[in-house]
This record gives structure tokens, C-alpha cells and sequence, in this order.
């Protein structure tokens, strides 16, 4: 065979390969939400930075830092699980334009008051306390609606690990773009670009024609149904040890990024571009991880890959409390997103893939409650340790903490596949052992007479 063949070969194994990774787009209704949430997101990440170090420069406070934090995710620790409970009642479509709507209204106020001037540290608090409480129901709405968006079941997981690409691809051009703003003006412009990229995720909502209905089981009382849900969750060894492993990893790991804007003036002796970079840094990584798991052809093996990846988060974010370089910082930011982006986003797919389509809002909710939930009091922990440890030291002691949860997570790994294998067959995920199943279960069946 010719160079020139075999070039054009490897260019249609290399269009074939990204044409796979990024199947879930033939879905027309995933491929509007995949557009329209990409431009919301940059700017929430966006926001995000600009909240962080307006707080940090109107206070100079560690423990306020934290405790924005705190307000902005507390209300997904006690309401996630009922608000679950209302999600699988209620049309998730129209609960999704409704929470976006909201979202933007409160990014708008955000940016009236810094761009007047007129901001402070209450008024910061009051709008990210009811960010959080709009983050209550559009969180599991989100996560419950993308079985309806993808048309072909066998794509749900391919459309999880997009859903996190656009994440971390945002993650990494949001903070970039603050960092520039904040240094050459304002935070309020952050929040202004925020409330109008709102825009983009309304309008391809509702452009989208459902097709897919949504699966609800008959209602009951709210509190009957909530106690359905969590005896679902913790009588499955398989959820209960992935949402106990995500809830460690969110109360110790997750609230470095609230240590951030310390690291980047105390410690690395820079300023708000600093902070963007670092954090731009940590998207590289997980959008590096997110395509890599977009490539994978089978959940089959994400249990190792959620223990793994977890180890790697903690010993990213050890090396990274050591280093008082900047250009060293930057080199291992991406090494602490892609380990804890691929923990998250796999854990995400292994639940969406095994449970039930009538439970799936209150599962969601509760891996919203483990992931979201559990982070405001790492918050709170993380900015006590350090007013006292310092940032270095707190970050330290919690990525520790992360490794031990993954060997722990690692011992768990034979009972979490007993219970997944059955159903994986079931599903058809695992055709060959579906089909030594029945050879046996037919080996075992007595000859009739």
C-alpha cells in the first residue's frame, strides 16, 4: 500500500475515532443543550473567579472566603434530597428553563451592585445563598434530563462525559478571561457576561422538541418517596460506596479551589491573573480527562479508574501545597483536574447507567447532595484550617485525606461489581457474560421428559 493510502487510512480511522467520541451530538436536542450550556458555563466560571477574589480583596479574609462558599451550596445539603423527590414529579424541561431564568437574574443583580460600586460582603452572601437554592432543583433536573436529550440509550454515557468536556473546556477559558477583566477593570463585567450568557442556554431549551418521555412512578407523599430514595441509595453497595467516596473527595478535595486566590497573592506573590491561570490550568486537565473518557467505548472498568483517579487527585494536590514556584504550580494544576474531574464524571456514569428511570432524580439529587452538598462544609473546614494551618498546609492534610479514601474506595471494588455485573448483563453492556449466563442457567435446567 501506497504512503499516500495509508495516510488517507489513518485520517478516516482519526475522523472515525473523534466521530465516536462525540456520538451523543447526533441527538438534535443534546446538540442545542451541548451549545447553548458551553456558552453559559464560560461564563460561570467566570463568576465564579470574580466572586472569589472580590471576596478576598474587599475582606483579606480566609474564614469569609470560605463561608461565601458555604452559602453559595449549603441549601444543596438539606433541600437536594427533597428537591430530588419534586424533580421526578415534575417536568424537567420546564423546570430547567425556569431555574436558568432564575440564574440570570441573579448574576444580573450581582452585576448592578459591583458595577455601581454599591457591593458588600452581606450582599454577596444573600445572592449566592439564593444561587444555591436555584442550584437545589436545576442540578438533578439537568442530570435527570439528559436521558430525554440523548435519542439512543446506548449514548447516555458518551453525552456524561461531554456534559464534563464542556465543563472543564469553559473551566479553562472562563477564569482566563476573568483573570484579563478583573486586572483591567471590574469585577461587575464578570458577572454582566455571566447573566447574559444565560441567554444561550434559555433559548436552546426551548428550542428543543422532547421526544423522549420522561418516566414517573405514580405520586405519593413527598416524604414516602424521599425515604424511597435514600433506602434505593444506601441498600445498594454499588451507590453507597461511590457516593461516600465522592462526599469525602468534595468535603476535603473540592474546597481547594476556595484556598485559590490565597495561593496566587500569599504564596505565589500575584495577582488576579495568577489566579486565572492556575485555575485555567486545572481545566486543561480536566478537559484533557473529560475527552478521554468520552473516547471509551464501555463503562466496563470505570470502578478502577474512580480509585485511581482519586489517588491521583490527592498526591496532585500534596505536590501542589509543596511548591512555592509558579511555573511549577502550574505544571501540576492539571494533574489535580484531571484526577478529580475524571473521579467526579465517572462516578456520574456509573450511577446514570445503573439506576432506575423513575429514581433517577433522587439518585441525582443525592450525588448532587455528596458532590455539591458536602463541599460548603469543606469550605467553612478548609478556610478555619488555614486561618490557622495557612493555605500550604490545609491543602496538605486534605489531599491526604483523598488517598485514603481511594484505598478505601479500592477495598470496596469486588462488592461494588457484584451488585453492577447483573445489571450491566441485563442491559446488555456485558454480552459475553450475558451469554455464559444462560449457557449455565441452561446447563443447570433439567431435561424435560
Amino acid at each position: 500500500m501506497s504512503f499516500q493510502s495509508e495516510a488517507v487510512s489513518i485520517d478516516n480511522r482519526t475522523v472515525e475515532n473523534w466521530a465516536f467520541a462525540v456520538r451523543a451530538l447526533r441527538s438534535r436536542n443534546y446538540r442545542l443543550f451541548f451549545g447553548g450550556q458551553t456558552v453559559s458555563l464560560v461564563g460561570t466560571w467566570m463568576t465564579r473567579i470574580a466572586t472569589s477574589w472580590l471576596v478576598y480583596r474587599l475582606t483579606d479574609s480566609a474564614v469569609l472566603l470560605g463561608f461565601v462558599s458555604f452559602a453559595g451550596q449549603i441549601p444543596m445539603f438539606f433541600l437536594g434530597p427533597l428537591a430530588g423527590v419534586w424533580v421526578d414529579r415534575w417536568d424537567r424541561h420546564r423546570t430547567l428553563v425556569v431555574t436558568q431564568v432564575l440564574s440570570m437574574l441573579q448574576s444580573l443583580a450581582l452585576a448592578v451592585l459591583a458595577l455601581t460600586g454599591t457591593i458588600n460582603i452581606w450582599e454577596i452572601l444573600i445572592l449566592s445563598l439564593l444561587q444555591g437554592l436555584i442550584n437545589v432543583f436545576d442540578m438533578p433536573a439537568r442530570q435527570a434530563f439528559v436521558i430525554q436529550m440523548v435519542e439512543n440509550r446506548d449514548d447516555l454515557g458518551n453525552a456524561i462525559a461531554l456534559n464534563s468536556s464542556m465543563v472543564n473546556a469553559s473551566r479553562l477559558v472562563g477564569p482566563a478571561i476573568a483573570g484579563v477583566i478583573i486586572a483591567a477593570s471590574n469585577e461587575g463585567y464578570c458577572f454582566l457576561i455571566d447573566g447574559l450568557s444565560y441567554l444561550a442556554v434559555i433559548v436552546s431549551l426551548l428550542m428543543m422538541k422532547i421526544t423522549v418521555p420522561q418516566h414517573r412512578a405514580p405520586s405519593r407523599r413527598a416524604l414516602q418517596e424521599l425515604h424511597e430514595g435514600w433506602r434505593y441509595v444506601v441498600d445498594s453497595v454499588a451507590i453507597r460506596s461511590i457516593l461516600l467516596l465522592l462526599a469525602l473527595v468534595s468535603l476535603v478535595g473540592f474546597p481547594y479551589s476556595v484556598l485559590m486566590p490565597i495561593i496566587a497573592s500569599d504564596v505565589l506573590h500575584g495577582g488576579a491573573h495568577t489566579l486565572g491561570f492556575l485555575m485555567a490550568a486545572t481545566g486543561v486537565g480536566a478537559l484533557v480527562g473529560a475527552v478521554a473518557l468520552a473516547m471509551r467505548k464501555s463503562v466496563l472498568g470505570l470502578g478502577r479508574y474512580i480509585a485511581v483517579c482519586s489517588a491521583l487527585f490527592g498526591v496532585a494536590l500534596m505536590a501542589f501545597s509543596l511548591s512555592r514556584v509558579f511555573w511549577l504550580s502550574l505544571l501540576l494544576m492539571p494533574f489535580v483536574g484531571f484526577g478529580f474531574m475524571q473521579q467526579m464524571a465517572a462516578s456520574n456514569t456509573i450511577l446514570q447507567t445503573i439506576v432506575d428511570d423513575e429514581k433517577r432524580g433522587r439518585v441525582m439529587a443525592f450525588y448532587g447532595m455528596s458532590f455539591l452538598g458536602m463541599a460548603p462544609f469543606g469550605s467553612l473546614l478548609a478556610g478555619a484550617l488555614a486561618a490557622r494551618l495557612g493555605a500550604p498546609n490545609t491543602l496538605l492534610v486534605c489531599g491526604a485525606l483523598v488517598v485514603m479514601g481511594s484505598v478505601w474506595f479500592a477495598r470496596q471494588l469486588p462488592a461494588v461489581r457484584a451488585v453492577v455485573r447483573p445489571i450491566y448483563v441485563k442491559l446488555g453492556i456485558l454480552q459475553e457474560l450475558a451469554l455464559g449466563v444462560q449457557q449455565a442457567s441452561a446447563l443447570q435446567t433439567p431435561p424435560e421428559d
